[in-house]
């Protein structure tokens, strides 16, 4: 009898495209609906005020304004530039003609996607690129080589560092995208040093995941949310600092537990059937009794390459860099490493090429995941969901207030990965409900880091998809492993929170 054919998990592609059809769906079942909206002109000293209809009207920019559009902060916030974007103005929520988006708005979306994400794509490219001529000239295998000789018998700790650092960076700068350039620099070693994929995926992925959520002093998300919650980001930092350590260390032994049981049975990893597909996309013809001799030209390359992630971490916490200065970084690196490779001017342009290639996939998959939310954007369905989640959470108090706004955040996280987009849209409206229930705005502050951040463990519309693309691994394999430690850290983030109340 013929063996009945195993069905595989869709791919990223499959997976965005499906949700990109469900978001479609939602913009014809869920009304359309807009805030009006408040900027500030520093040239003038006026707020502008977009309503609805998209009019807008000049108010002087007076706290006697601000007051009377029911916007609980203070003028300075503004003047300072601390608040920079749009907010939204409490009680303007208005219905809207409705915008469904039909089969051509669906096959425009990544098109769009893709134009709006192509600073991020570049960047993946030209590392691509890097990629393929440091593996040409046979300094990875060299470098992983001399590496897992000096490692050998202390591996565990390569995943305490990996995570340390990744989590230590999510809590202070928001070190989120950046994390895909550590893929291919870190999956190698992960690999030759005995672990899975999934224990390369969790030290990165979950480290900046694990730091975001339980951020101190994130710009992008605690210390902007603070802001446009009328209060100092430095009110709680102590207890959010506790809160980090715990669920670090949480986090830690359950990647332990996965680890000590991968080692025991090797089938036991959850990507054990697709084990020779990532070594070869990772390790390519490496064997583990290497002898490809670690010389001076390869060792400088992985040099110049490691410096690189130095100078790129320095520029985004310190410099205010994004995807176009880091793309200027990595080409200047690529140039430098074709110079130091020993190749011809032709060999050394065909490998980069080629090495770029490699990453096309991922690049798209960056468009595609965007355009999910163009389509929920162009719908106008986002201010709606807000509208219902206000509703929700009126009239109740205490524990339960707390408890149900970290529910409420983690499911608009879903719909809005963008963290500071989701504190400028929602802290002026949800940070007062705390007043009137008698809690600190710090405890609002607390549910919406620890809401979304829970939520972006598996938001297909966030950075997850991406990241398995690139890591050869599909979306089930991640939920296996990480919806356990997820409704670990979702019960933690409750306890704490309802402690919180009480503080």
């Amino acid at each position: 009898m013929k063996e009945k054919k195993k069905r595989s998990f869709p791919t990223a592609f499959t997976v965005l495209f499906i949700i990109l059809i469900l978001a479609s769906g939602l913009t014809y079942l869920v009304p359309s609906g807009k805030f009006s909206r408040l900027d500030y002109d520093s040239q003038t000293n006026e707020f502008n005020i977009t309503n609805y209809n998209d009019e807008v009207i000049s108010e002087p920019a007076t706290q006697e304004t601000l007051d009377k559009l029911n916007i609980h902060l203070k003028l300075d916030k503004f003047q300072d530039g601390v608040i920079k974007k749009s907010i939204a103005i409490p009680g303007t929520y208005t219905q809207i003609e409705q915008h469904p988006q039909g089969v051509m708005e669906i096959l425009k979306a990544p098109i769009i996607g893709v134009t709006d994400t192509v600073d991020i794509m570049i960047f993946v490219l030209i590392l691509g690129g890097i990629i393929g001529l440091v593996n040409k000239v046979g300094a990875f295998d060299a470098g992983i080589a001399a590496l897992s000789k000096k490692t050998k018998g202390k591996e565990f700790l390569l995943v305490t560092l990996v995570f340390f650092l990744t989590t230590l960076g999510g809590t202070t700068f928001g070190l989120a995208e950046e994390t895909i350039a550590f893929y291919p620099i870190l999956m190698p070693i992960f690999l030759v040093s005995g672990f899975d994929a999934i224990t390369c995926i969790a030290a990165i992925y979950m480290g900046s995941s694990i730091g975001t959520m339980f951020s101190t002093v994130n710009p992008f998300s605690v210390v902007i949310a603070s802001n446009a919650a009328g209060i100092s980001f430095t009110s709680g930092l102590t207890y959010r600092i506790i809160v980090l350590s715990i669920g670090f260390l949480i986090t830690l032994g359950y990647m332990y537990w996965y680890v000590k049981k991968v080692s025991k049975n090797p089938e036991a990893s959850l990507v054990y059937e697709d084990e020779k597909t990532i070594h070869s996309r990772f390790l390519g013809n490496y064997e583990k009794d290497s002898t490809v001799e670690f010389t001076i030209r390869r060792k400088l390359i992985l040099l110049v390459f490691s410096l690189a992630f130095i100078i790129m971490i320095w520029g985004v916490s310190r410099g205010g860099w994004w995807f176009e200065e880091m793309s200027a970084l990595f080409l200047a690196v690529s140039l430098i490493i074709m110079f130091l490779s020993g190749l011809t001017e032709k060999d050394a342009v065909n490998t980069f090429i080629s090495g770029a290639a490699d990453l096309v996939g991922v690049v798209l998959t960056i468009g595609l995941a965007r355009s999910i939310n163009i389509v929920m954007d162009n719908g106008f369905i986002s201010d709606t969901l807000l509208h219902y989640s206000i509703n929700l959470i009126s009239g109740m108090s205490g524990s339960i207030f707390a408890i149900t706004q970290l529910l409420v955040f983690s499911f608009l996280g879903f719909f809005i990965p963008s963290s500071s987009g989701l504190a400028v849209l929602t802290m002026p409206i949800m940070a007062p409900l705390a007043d009137s229930v008698g809690l600190s705005r710090e405890v609002v502050i607390n549910a919406y880091n620890w809401g979304q951040g829970l939520m972006s463990f598996i938001t297909p519309t966030g950075l997850i998809l991406v990241t398995l693309e690139m890591a050869e691994t599909t979306f089930d394999k991640w939920l296996k492993y990480i919806l356990p430690l997820m409704g670990i850290m979702g019960v933690y983030a409750i306890i704490m929170l309802v402690i919180s109340t009480f503080i």
